[in-house]
């Protein structure tokens, strides 16, 4: 057989229907076509794969081993093939699919896990694949199509990629709890100057690492990073350890810990935006229907109370 295979669904239908009653008459009869159609279909499928699929005599039919063979795997193809036309007009009229998001440390930390929740309540058959991504990788999975949606540092101006801003927190600085300035209620920039500093890597922390160089650099002095770390908790333990201070964002007060004191930053360029972000050329109906249940409930989130009339 060639490197194109040259035969389609129709061969694959009657080979399955003879296999199946192993006689081609009861077989033509079922598929709505004549023998003699039937036969040229079956040689034109043996010819094509170079094998015998039946072995045929005067009284009866039988698979051959190449045949056997053939059939189990022309049975799953076409339950596969079912399947997908299943999950296509279902995933069409928006009732079912699979919805692929990225995250960031600070995403899963603050918005993220109650959309999920809610959105889990409204569209339960419909799959969330959930991966931690660092937001400068997120950008090259969006634009490739590679998740549907990626919650990461905004604001974001790239082409082709729509945002909906989700939270904006401020900076607050982490301290280990003897430190100098553990009881203050807030801290300037500028008092951090001689601090020995805890950030994320590189390769995962790269565009918060750039924030935090910008609003130390915002403030006459270029950070003493004296440890890196891969994650949160990373961070927090080396903080507790007293090796060092840390920036992060006001969701971490999530994160309760006694060994670590946390302290509001004074600055106005001290503010951290958490964004979704997908590709505009590409929704999915899950994505559509994901991206209708956010704007719902940041929309209530923002709406105040009404308190009732006394």
């Amino acid at each position: 057989m060639g490197s194109h295979i040259r035969f389609d669904l129709r061969h694959m239908r009657a080979f399955i229907a003879v296999a199946e009653s192993l006689h081609f008459k009861k077989a033509s009869e079922a598929l709505f076509i004549t023998q003699p159609a039937l036969s040229r279909l079956i040689k034109s499928l043996e010819d094509e794969i170079g094998a015998e699929l039946f072995s045929r005599t005067t009284r009866q039919v039988t698979l051959s081993e190449a045949g056997r063979l053939f059939l189990t795997e022309c049975q799953q193809a076409f339950t596969h093939i079912q399947r997908g036309v299943q999950l296509a007009q279902q995933a069409a009229r928006g009732d079912i699919g699979r919805i692929a998001i990225a995250y960031n440390d600070f995403s899963i930390n603050s918005s993220l896990p109650h959309l999920l929740e809610v959105f889990k309540e409204q569209q339960p058959a419909v799959s969330i694949d959930l991966t931690y991504m660092p937001s400068h990788i997120q950008l090259d999975a969006i634009r490739n199509g590679e998740i549907d949606v990626g919650f990461l540092f905004g604001p974001l101006h790239a082409d082709g990629i729509t945002t909906l801003s989700l939270s904006t927190e401020r900076t607050v600085v982490l301290l280990p709890r003897k430190h100098r300035l553990a009881h203050r209620r807030s801290v300037k920039m500028e008092e951090l100057r001689d601090e020995k500093f805890i950030i994320g890597s590189e390769s995962g922390w790269k565009t918060f690492r750039s924030f935090v160089f910008d609003l130390c650099l915002r403030s006459g002095f270029i950070p003493q990073v004296v440890q890196e770390a891969s994650s949160s908790t990373g961070i927090l333990s080396l903080v507790a350890a007293n090796m060092g201070i840390s920036l992060y964002s006001e969701s971490v007060r999530n994160f309760i810990r006694k060994d670590i004191a946390i302290v509001p930053v004074e600055s106005t360029h001290a503010t951290i935006e958490i964004v979704a972000a997908w590709n505009a050329a590409y929704q999915s109906a899950s994505f559509r229907l994901f991206h209708r249940s956010m704007e719902q409930e940041l929309a209530r989130l923002e709406t105040p109370a009404v308190e009732p009339a006394s």
